[in-house]
């Protein structure tokens, strides 16, 4: 039935105030209102429409792209929005299209390693979309090694120009998004080469096609790659391939902030610390991990209100059955994902302040915390990405079959998301980059040198290689102390004994490369320890609201508990635990399940997302998911007519055949 509510009993259950939670998760007032009036501006808007996207043949998927991404600027231009309320209306279309890269890594490229004179160039023209941006940077044969790039840019001093140049077929650039068929220009990242000399990879501004009729220029050979996974998905973006023949720029068009070739083509490097690069890096993989956040909470309240809706089994005397999420094993599976979309959240909004810290400490030419500022962004990318992905998946199971269907929202979800894992640093190699630094971090306790940020509780080596938990009832598990050390000691142990076994080579590399599998576990154990550390600090802050802290407080608990359990193996062998104290964590952490059982619809509702970008009927907010999942299969294609196309063909035939002969 329309307008019927079937989640209303379970809102009436909420011990908490729903609309406080949507200010807490929103980040601040401003945020709220900013986010719950653009979201519903695109919702309310045919012209944003998601309608039938995963069934539209890659031509019609990508030309409706296209009209989508023109039509949000129009709007944007009409309603004078602000860049931040531009920024809110893209994601909101939800829609993987060119202006994610123009605005999201061409325009930051631009504005991190062009000189002043180059922005007042480019940019103007790249914020009015009078060129259209890309970013150029994976290779056919290189991605996560970028010193390994084999484009070539070769200086002429005869004509003052770069020669941008593809030696080989493995140096194609492959995969960059916009560069297919749309973008105009691209900063292209090339070993850069004068007077015979390599000085590695640097960034260079190149234009591809006529701003006239679009073609590509002489010398540049397009396309896109091709169909990738899923159904409409990353389908809507053109990922591209691109090979230079040859091809002349102006020597302005190398992004000159950090090092310059000089008319004469002699390499110089400016006074400007090569580290600055540093912030932009911070700030792309910090709006990762808010994605991650966004990415999790939308399968997580697809999952969860679905969950409450679909009953199965458990009927007595003829009564209703059983609430699927009544189940504890949908619980253990369902809520530390609710649990880790909200703890996820909070360290997306501790990495926004560290942002703004490194900026304002390269400023002023500190760069004491950008080693260890380094690996906690590159750690937590790697971690969160790879659990989303791992927990949409898990979502789209814990909806049963029905969570295989597009119209669940959930298969698109995953094939969007899961890209996330590779770009901008494949996950275990971040993770090998953090261990790099864990082990340089324990090499360097007994120098004198104070270890700083997310690696400061490695100042109490001492304390944390002997201490063991006084944990003796399950409730002792509720103390934010209890579990912090039960991290800190964890990691601790984990980096310690990495670096004992890695001290037992004569060559380091060797010793890295054998023990790369004990590093990545020490790793994750680390960026765990700094999640979790992030939501205990968010609950000493100051929540206002009825109910926020105490629910706030049961997904902290939630979500560290059931990395405990998880990890029991790494608690225990550490010795930091006893098999009884960890059964313990497992009794507190369903005691849990149960008070969060009766707040979880809520929970979910506190994101705030509309139907429009959620585009599931099993996560609608009525609940009313049968009706219109019915309702869904007719307007499917094949369902156009009662006869199917081939079938006179192919099936009347069969049906038809004598079998006289046939030995069946």
């Amino acid at each position: 039935m329309e307008g019927v509510d079937y989640l209303a009993d379970e809102r009436k259950k909420a011990g908490f105030d729903v609309d406080e939670m949507k200010i807490v998760w929103a980040g601040s007032r401003h945020d709220f209102e900013l986010t719950d009036r653009i979201s519903k501006l695109v919702a309310n808007d045919p012209g944003f429409s998601k309608e039938g996207r995963t069934m539209l043949p890659r031509k019609e998927l990508f030309k409706n792209t296209l009209r989508k991404a023109a039509y949000a600027w129009k709007r944007i231009i009409e309603l004078r929005l602000s860049q931040e309320e531009a920024t809110m209306l893209r994601r909101y279309v939800d829609e993987p299209a060119f202006t994610d890269l123009h605005w999201g890594m061409f325009i930051p490229a631009l504005k991190g390693q062009g000189t002043d004179k180059q922005q007042e160039k480019w940019l103007p023209l790249a914020y009015k979309m009078q060129i259209i941006g890309c970013y150029a940077q994976t290779e056919l044969g290189h991605g996560s090694n970028v010193q390994g790039l084999e484009t070539t840019a070769t200086f002429d001093p005869q004509t003052d120009e770069f020669v941008i140049h593809s030696p080989t077929l493995t140096s194609s650039k492959w995969w960059p998004g916009g560069l297919g068929k749309v973008s105009t220009h691209a900063v292209v990242y090339a070993r850069l080469i004068t007077d015979g000399k390599d000085y590695g990879v640097n960034g260079f501004i190149v234009q591809l096609r006529s701003l006239e009729d679009h073609k590509p220029l002489p010398g540049v050979t397009v396309g896109d790659i091709g169909m990738k996974f899923g159904n409409g998905a990353y389908n809507s973006m053109d990922n591209g391939v691109l090979s230079f023949d040859h091809v002349h720029i102006p020597r302005d068009q190398m992004l000159m902030r950090v090092s310059q070739v000089t008319k004469e083509g002699k390499y110089v490097q400016s006074d400007i610390p090569r580290q600055l690069l540093y912030g932009t890096m911070v700030y792309v993989r910090q709006s990762i991990v808010s994605d991650a956040s966004l990415a999790m909470s939308r399968a997580v309240c697809i999952a969860t209100r679905y969950s409450a809706i679909r009953r199965q089994f458990g009927s007595q005397n003829g009564g209703q059955e059983t609430q699927v999420i009544d189940y504890k094993t949908q619980q253990n599976r369902l809520f530390p994902l609710l649990a880790s979309a909200y703890a996820f959240r909070f360290v997306g909004e501790w990495l926004k302040w560290l942002y703004t810290d490194v900026t304002q400490r390269l400023a002023a030419n500190d760069f004491s915390t950008l080693p260890e500022a380094h690996a906690c962004t590159a750690g937590l990318k790697s971690l969160t990405t790879s659990a989303t992905a791992d927990g949409i998946e898990e979502c789209r199971k814990l909806c049963g079959g029905h969570g295989y269907l597009c119209s669940s929202g959930l298969p698109e979800l995953f094939a969007v998301y899961v890209p996330a894992c590779t770009y901008e640093g494949d996950n275990v190699v971040l993770q090998l980059q953090v261990a790099r630094f864990l082990m340089k971090t324990v090499s360097q306790l007994g120098t004198g040198k104070k270890p700083v940020g997310t690696v400061s509780y490695m100042g109490r080596i001492e304390h944390l290689m002997q201490c063991r938990s006084d944990v003796k009832q399950a409730e002792d598990w509720l103390k934010p102390s209890a579990v912090l050390e039960a991290f800190e000691a964890r990691s601790a142990r984990m980096s310690v004994a990495c670096a004992k076994n890695l001290s037992k080579f004569e060559n380091q590399e060797e010793g890295f490369a054998e023990l790369a599998a004990d590093l990545v576990e020490a790793a994750v154990a680390h960026c765990q320890l700094i999640v979790v550390s992030k939501f205990i600090e968010k609950l000493q802050q100051n929540i206002p609201g009825r109910g926020i802290k105490q629910q706030l407080e049961v997904l902290c608990g939630i979500y560290s508990l059931f990395l405990l359990h998880k990890h029991q193996g790494d608690f225990l062998w550490t010795g930091y635990i006893t098999s009884k104290q960890g059964s313990l964590a497992n009794d507190q952490l369903r005691a849990l399940y149960s008070q969060l059982r009766p707040n979880a619809i809520s929970l979910v509702d506190a994101f705030n997302y509309t139907d429009h970008y959620l585009d599931s009927i099993l996560g609608r907010y009525d609940g009313n998911v049968y009706p219109k999942l019915y309702e869904a299969a007719w307007k499917d294609p094949l369902n156009k007519s009662d006869i199917a196309d081939g079938f006179h063909e192919y099936i009347r035939p069969l049906l038809k055949q004598q079998l006289r002969t046939a030995k069946l």
